[in-house]
Parts: structure tokens; sequence; C-alpha cells
């Protein structure tokens, strides 16, 4: 009996096995898809909702600083009991009330609150930017989780086939040799191959469990088959395009600028601490001694109770502070010109992730047809081997080692795919094109910072407070904890995105 009708006969049961399998599967739960694992991190990832509640608290800096240059209002009331008086103090009243009112409307103070006011306003557009980052990051965490998920999936159903095709080598090989047409050396070679697959399986599983455990902290919920992605939109045709347009799109260097600018505000708002200040003042009050003030005349009484009113204006002029509106004026500029240091470092960092994400997109894509190119011989060279080990020209060594690397080219296009699209969305996202409004996300409603900016910047009543905060994020203690289980669709790599038109993959 020859080798291949050995293997065929072995091989029919898995068929069934197999066939069995995807009967049960024939229902399976609803697919995900990458736009709806990003429009569920978009509602539901903690980093991302925690960044759109400090940008919240950013607005409310705005009508902080505005606040100092509104009236102030203040009412004050008092009572009191004369516990103890002088003998010969006969106007003493024994007890009185009292109320008051003040009203200070500052009218100068040096440019402390216009440019303080201008500063918080250039960091609500910071932090704006800032937010925009966040949602790329969070986005780019999004699509390396998900196509993790496919890699690892496709890994393990390409193991998992290898240690069945090892077994039936096994088998084969052992049957072989109880007929004496191989030796005890053949067994041990298939023997340690099949044991080398299987701990390459145990490692994938731990993988697969991995990435999709990574999947649920950044997305929310378990993967459930997962789709192939659809093709990325808007690569750029060259390196240099990339670059233009990340120096004008990137979130984080528009932030960068504008800490700048928000830095020279804080400058010229602390040199406003050496100048006067100018304030409209009024005040009123009115006591009452409650009939317990007397009089020095016999059958005289006195009025028991006074009215008091003054207006004027106030002015301060500060002469010597100790050295301190120098010490803010110098720590402002150096915090100015670190702000000019990062922006150059930011500057840098962009054109660099630009370049590098540039080049692995282009180096993965070469891997790809690589790969492809690779699968298809490896498939062709070990159909060969096994029909030249029928007429005996080949080894049972040389099968093994054409399945493994038939094996590792599959694994490797599976990987490259992968790294091909991570590195296309990393690209995006340093170009500034990989944000919500760009992504079209189904039945999401983008979130707008400044609607909350526009709804607060004007607020002056010291009593609208906003509902105590709660979660928006959900926990995942709850989720059960993830196996290696695969569909049988998964066996097989997962099919490239197609090609949009215009782009070069």
């Amino acid at each position: 009996m020859t080798y291949t009708s050995l293997v065929s006969r072995h091989v029919a049961p898995l068929l069934a096995t197999g066939c069995a399998a995807i009967a049960l599967l024939a229902a399976p739960a609803s697919a995900e898809t990458l736009n709806g694992a990003l429009a569920k991190a978009y509602a539901n990832n903690p980093t991302l909702t925690a960044a759109r509640a400090g940008q919240r608290a950013v607005d409310e800096n705005v009508p902080i600083q505005r606040s100092q240059g509104l009236p102030n209002v203040g009412l004050t009331g008092s009572y009191s009991e004369q516990i103890a008086s002088a003998s010969n103090n006969v106007f003493s009243p024994d007890r009185s009330v009292s109320l008051g009112t003040s009203v200070s409307v500052p009218l100068y103070q040096g440019g402390v609150v216009k440019y303080g006011t201008k500063a918080a306003e250039t960091r609500v557009t910071v932090g704006q930017a800032e937010l925009r980052g966040t949602e790329a990051t969070v986005f780019s965490a999004v699509v390396g989780a998900y196509m993790d998920v496919l890699r690892d999936e496709a890994v393990v159903g390409l193991t998992q086939n290898n240690v069945q095709v090892l077994t039936v080598n096994l088998r084969a090989t052992r049957d072989r040799f109880e007929i004496g047409d191989l030796t005890r050396t053949d067994v041990a070679q298939s023997e340690a191959r099949l044991a080398l697959a299987q701990s390459q399986l145990e490692s994938a599983q731990a993988r697969l469990i991995s990435s999709r455990e990574n999947y649920i902290r950044i997305v929310g919920e378990p993967p459930v088959d997962l789709q192939a992605p659809p093709a990325l939109p808007g690569l750029p045709q060259n390196v240099g395009d990339a670059v233009s347009v990340a120096l004008v799109e990137n979130p984080d260097l528009e932030a960068a600028t504008g800490r700048i600018k928000a830095s020279g505000y804080d400058v010229r708002a602390t040199k406003g601490a050496r100048m006067p200040r100018v304030s409209a003042t009024a005040s009123g009050g009115y006591v009452d001694y409650l009939g317990t003030l007397g009089s020095s005349v016999p059958n005289t009484s006195v009025s028991q109770g006074a009215t008091t009113a003054t207006a004027g204006v106030s002015v301060t002029m500060p002469l010597f502070q100790g050295g301190r509106p120098s010490a803010l004026v110098r720590q402002a500029q150096a915090r100015q010109s670190q702000a000019m240091e990062q922006a150059v470092a930011v500057e840098r960092s962009t054109v660099a992730q630009t370049r590098s994400s540039y080049a692995a997109w282009n180096a993965s894509n070469a891997v790809i047809r690589s790969s492809e190119a690779q699968v298809a011989a490896a498939t062709l060279s070990l159909e060969g081997v096994r029909a030249e080990n029928s007429v005996g020209t080949r080894t049972i060594l040389e099968i093994l080692n054409a399945e493994q690397e038939l094996l590792n080219a599959r694994v490797q296009l599976v990987t490259a795919k992968r790294d091909a699209y991570v590195a296309g969305f990393s690209l995006l996202a340093a170009m500034g094109r990989a944000e919500a409004a760009d992504l079209r996300l189904d039945n999401v409603t983008l979130y707008d910072p400044a609607v909350n900016y526009r709804r607060v910047r004007n607020q002056w009543w010291d009593w609208a407070d906003d509902k105590a905060p709660t979660t928006v994020a959900t926990p995942t203690a709850a989720t059960p904890a993830q196996t290696a289980n695969i569909r049988e669709s998964d066996t097989s790599p997962p099919r490239r995105p197609a090609r949009r038109p215009g782009t070069t993959q």
C-alpha cells in the first residue's frame, strides 16, 4: 500500500468530521464588522469617554477667568449680645441686628482678565484638537485589536490543520513501518514534528485568547465572527503627499501650535500683576438695636435703627511685591519656550510616524505579494514531494519539511495582511484622517465638544451646576473568559481587503 493511499484512508474521517462541524455552525451569531467595532469603542471606550470629560473641565476655565471681570455682590448679616459694658457708657445697646450689602465692579485689572480669558479660550481649542488625537489613538488600537483577532484565529486554524495533517502522516508512517516499508527513524521524525506542531498550536491558542481579551478591553464586548475589514480610504500615492497632509491636519501638531499661542497670552496676563487695579464700589447697611439703645437725656427717645450707604472708586497700585511679579513673568516665558520646543518635537514625531507608517504599509504590501507567491509555490512543492514519495524518490523528512514550509508561508501571509492594514490605518491617523468624522461610523451620533463649550462659556449664575456624573463606559468583569475556539470558516486565511481605485496595495 502506498503512502498516498494510506493518507487518503486516514483523511476521509477528518473531512467527515469537518462537514459535521460546519453543519453545527450553520446558524452563527451575528457577525461583527470593523465599522461596528469602531462604533462601539467610540461610544464606550473609557479612554475616550474620560478624554471628553476632561475637555468639559477645560471648557470651564473660560467662565472661571471671565468671572474675575464681573461684578461681585455680597450680603452680610450679624446678631450680637452685649455681655458686659462700662458703667459710665449709657449709649451702649444690649443687643443689635445688622444687615449689609456690597457691590464691587472691576474697571481695570491690568489685562489679567482679558489675556487670561484669551489663554483659556485658546486652550479649549487645544483640548478639542487633543480630543481628536485621542479618537485617532483609540481607533488605531481598535483596528490593531480587530486585526490581531483575525490573524490569530487564522493562525490557530492553520496550526490545527497542520496538527491534523501531521497526525495523519504519523499514522501512515507507522503503517508503513509495520509492513517494513519505512524505518524507526522515519517514525521518530514524524513524532517529533507532530509534537512541535502541538506546541505551536498551544502557543497560537494562547495568543488568540490574549488578543480576544485585549479586544474586549478596547471595544467593551467580546469579538464574535469578525468579518474581513473594508479597504482603507484615502491612502496617499507617495510619502511626500502623506507628510504634506500630516503637517496640516495632524491634531497633535495643531494642539502643539495652540499651546504656544496660549502660553503667549499667559505671559501678557502675568505682566498685569504689576499694574494698578481700579474698581467701582458701593455698599449699604442697616442696624437695629432692638429697643436697647438708651439716651442720657431723661424722657427723650433715640432712634433704634440706622441706615447707611456709600459709593466710590477704589484704586490699588502695587509698589513692591518682593519680586513675585517678575518671577511669574519669567516662569510664563519659560513655559512659552517649553511649548515652542515641544511643538518642534511633535512636528518631528509626526513626520517620523508618517514616513515610518508609509514605509511599513509599503513593505507589508510587498510581503503580501511575496507570501502569496510563496504559498502557491509551497503548495505545488508539497504536492510534488508527496507524489515523488509514493514512487520512492522522496523521504518522509522531505514531506515534513515541505508541510512546514507551507504552514510558515501561510502564517506569514496572514501576518503580512494584518500588518499592512494596521500600518495603513496608522498612516491615516498620522495624517489626521482617522477620526470619527472621517470614518463615517454607522448609527453613531458624533460627539461635538463645541456644544458643551457654547453651553458654559457665558454662564454667570452661581447655582448652574450639572447633574451628578455617572459612568459612561461599562466594566467588562462580567464578560466570559475567552477561549481559543474558532469557527470552521476561521481555519482559512482571511481574504485581503478589496483594492480601492487609485490606491496602491
